[in-house]
């Protein structure tokens, strides 16, 4: 069992430096321009892709994601807004979620308050809503990632529907906000809080973790207390989690009204270089997947091998996995592996015979609600939601 003041006191440190604890002189080179990244060791972590420092902003490198459906803790990615990250505040027996605004009893849940009540479990994909930005062209704003801006991981916890029901939601409740305990370095920095519809929040699906893989959250993956959106992108997964707020309003602060915003089209796409017309609340995870047994330029040996990798959606599940070895020109279904939940990683398997030579390897996959990725990549201006079939060459000899 950890000692989480020793734990926390050394994220306190770290926090202090705004930087990792240890800087390795491995780098890794991601497969796009300037795409050159150290290796930097945090607390709980093995060695992490930094993208920066102040706040953490860690990417996992993607041979990860052939280890197993499930990621593992030490492996999670990592990415703060603010700063001001006061880790050294975090004591669990004194820790403490607040529930106000329109509700009829306003109180505070400990951790042990949460810990008592019946726990709810299920296996979800958290994604950054900037994952594979690095591949965008032209390019836009933000942190250049590679593809492992995600993961995924069973958690444990207590459901929002539950917490909102013992504090009585009032007449008139439109949306739920939530807060955890970064905050801006100034004073003019919008502070971080994202909101859910009422409807969202009472779903019964809208999970407070306390837990992750077995195990007490990682302090960089939101310990004690974190919001879990199934299907939704990580903006809306707020890590250390503080304020529950019901309001009868739409929620107008920064990180909804401005930012994590995208084209109100199906596609949430304009053509590269332009402007939308008009924009939405960044939502529900689209289609994806990846060949993980094989890097991009890898090599192979020639004659039969086993391609594995994952899939995943917003929450219909991966009804079908498809993967060419002639760069598109003829497709072949892959074995699909044990289902967790519609909304985890779905690991596939599909054996090949790849003779000597250069090959373009894809892999596309179909969602139960029929949604597939494109063959040709989307843009907006914030570098959000890539999902075309992803593309790797390998040469075998």
């Amino acid at each position: 069992m950890i000692d989480r003041r020793t734990l926390i006191k050394g994220a306190g440190a770290m926090a202090a430096s705004l930087g990792p604890l240890q800087a390795l002189a491995q780098t890794v080179t991601l497969p796009f321009g300037n795409g050159e990244r150290p290796l930097v060791k945090y607390p709980q972590k093995r060695p992490m892709i930094a993208v920066t420092s102040r706040p953490p902003h860690l990417e996992t490198p993607f041979s990860v994601f052939n280890e197993g459906v499930l990621t593992p803790n030490d492996a999670f990615f990592v990415r703060y807004h603010l700063a001001n990250i006061p880790f050294e505040d975090i004591d669990p027996e004194t820790y403490t979620v607040e529930i106000k605004g329109l509700v009829n009893r306003p109180h505070k849940l400990t951790l042990a308050d949460l810990k008592r009540l019946p726990t709810t479990e299920l296996v979800a994909v958290n994604q950054c809503s900037g994952n594979s930005r690095g591949f965008f062209e032209p390019r836009t704003p933000g942190g250049q990632l590679g593809n492992g801006a995600m993961g995924n991981a069973r958690w444990r916890g207590v459901s929002l529907k539950q917490v909102l029901e013992r504090a009585g939601v009032a007449r008139g409740a439109k949306q739920v906000t939530f807060k955890g305990i970064d905050g801006p370095v100034m004073e003019t920095t919008p502070g971080f809080a994202k909101a859910l519809d009422i409807e969202h929040a009472d779903d019964g699906e809208v999970m407070l973790a306390y837990a992750m893989n077995g195990h007490d959250l990682p302090v960089l993956n939101g310990y004690p207390v974190r919001l879990v959106v199934p299907g939704y992108y990580a903006t809306y997964w707020v890590k250390h989690l503080s304020e529950i707020t019901v309001i009868d309003s739409v929620f107008d602060g920064y990180f909804m009204k401005n930012a994590y915003r995208i084209p109100d089209n199906d596609c949430a796409c304009v053509e590269p270089g332009t402007t939308p017309k008009a924009t939405v609340p960044i939502n529900r995870l689209n289609v994806r997947s990846f060949i993980t047994s094989v890097a991009d330029g890898g090599k192979l040996a020639a004659g039969a091998t086993t391609l594995q990798g994952i899939a995943f959606d917003g929450g219909s599940g991966i009804k079908e996995v498809s993967v060419s070895t002639d760069d598109g020109k003829s497709w072949t279904s892959a074995t699909l592996g044990q289902n967790l939940g519609k909304y985890s990683f779905r690991q596939w398997t599909l054996p090949v015979t790849l003779p000597a030579g250069q090959h373009a390897l894809k892999v596309r996959a179909i969602a139960n609600d029929g949604k597939t990725q494109p063959a040709e990549p989307r843009w907006n201006p914030s570098g959000y939601m890539r999902n075309v079939i992803e593309t790797v060459r390998v040469a075998a000899a």
